[in-house]
C-alpha cells in the first residue's frame, strides 16, 4: 500500500537570490602583450635631437638668460625632454607618458611655431620683426638655422609625431584649461622681467604684442588675454581632432589561436 497524500502541503523554503554577476574589467595590457616600437622611439629621439640643436645654436649665438627666456626655447626644451622619454618607453615596451604630459608639449610648441609665423614675421601683422634689427640679425646662416629649426622644424614635426605615432583620444577636453597655468605664469614672468630691467635696454621686452613701455599695461593685457584665449581655443581644437582622426597603431592581438567561421 501507498502512503496517503496528505491534503495540506507544507510550503517550500524560499530559494536564496543570488546575486547577478557584474561585468569584470580588465585591463588591455592583461590580455594584449606589449609591443616594442623600435621605429617610433628612433624618430622620437631624432625630434629630441633636432629640438636640442634648435637650442644648443640659439645659446651659442646669444646670452643664456636672454634666449631662455624665450617661449620658444622653453617649449622646445619641454619637447625634447618629453620626446626622450616616450623614446625610451616605446623602446622598451612601455605604458606610453600621460596624455595630460603629452598634450601640453604638443600644445606649447604649436603655440611657439604659430605666434612666430603669424604674429613675429607676417607682413601684415603690427607686431612683425621684418625691417627690425631683430630680422637683420636673423638673416646670419646660423640664425636662420636656429630659427628655422625651432620655430619650423620642431612644431611641424611634433604635430606629425602626434598624427602618426600615437594612439587617439588620449586628450581630455578638462585638460585644456590646466595647461593654460603655464602660459599665464610666462606672462607674469616677461611683466616682472621687463620692470628688472632698465628703460631703453636692447632686449627688455621679448615680444613687441607684450611691450608694456610703448603700448602700456592696458594695451599689453588686451594683446596677452586676446593671445590666451586663442590658445585656449588652440587646446580645445587638438582635443577635439585627438577624437577624430583615425589610429594609425592599430595592432592584431596574438591570443595563441585562431576563430573559425561557424560550420553549416
Amino acid at each position: 500500500m501507498t502512503a496517503p497524500i496528505p491534503r495540506d502541503i507544507p510550503d517550500l523554503p524560499a530559494i536564496p537570490r543570488t546575486h547577478r554577476l557584474l561585468p569584470s574589467f580588465v585591463p588591455a595590457a592583461a590580455v594584449v602583450p606589449p609591443v616594442r616600437r623600435p621605429v617610433a622611439a628612433i624618430l622620437r629621439v631624432l625630434l629630441a635631437g633636432t629640438a636640442a640643436a634648435g637650442v644648443a645654436f640659439e645659446l651659442r649665438l646669444g646670452g643664456a638668460p636672454r634666449v631662455l627666456s624665450h617661449f620658444a626655447i622653453q617649449a622646445n626644451l619641454l619637447l625634447a625632454g618629453v620626446m626622450l622619454l616616450s623614446a625610451r618607453r616605446a623602446w622598451t615596451a612601455r605604458r606610453p607618458l600621460p596624455a595630460a604630459l603629452t598634450g601640453a608639449a604638443l600644445l606649447y610648441i604649436t603655440i611657439s611655431g604659430l605666434v612666430y609665423h603669424l604674429l613675429l614675421t607676417g607682413a601684415a601683422t603690427p607686431f612683425s620683426l621684418t625691417g627690425t634689427d631683430t630680422a637683420t640679425a636673423a638673416s646670419s646662416d646660423w640664425q636662420g638655422i636656429a630659427n628655422h629649426l625651432i620655430h619650423t622644424v620642431t612644431p611641424a614635426a611634433a604635430v606629425l609625431e602626434w598624427l602618426l605615432l600615437t594612439s587617439p583620444g588620449r586628450l581630455r577636453l578638462r585638460r585644456a584649461a590646466t595647461w593654460m597655468a603655464y602660459p599665464l605664469a610666462y606672462l607674469a614672468f616677461l611683466l616682472a622681467r621687463a620692470e628688472l630691467i632698465l628703460p631703453g635696454t636692447p632686449g627688455r621686452h621679448l615680444y613687441p604684442f607684450l611691450d608694456a613701455e610703448t603700448h602700456g599695461y592696458q594695451h599689453t593685457l588686451a594683446n596677452a588675454l586676446l593671445l590666451g584665449l586663442a590658445c585656449y581655443a588652440l587646446a580645445t581644437l587638438l582635443v577635439a581632432l585627438d577624437h577624430a582622426r583615425p589610429n594609425p597603431i592599430r595592432h592584431r592581438a596574438k591570443t595563441g589561436f585562431r576563430l573559425q567561421p561557424p560550420v553549416g
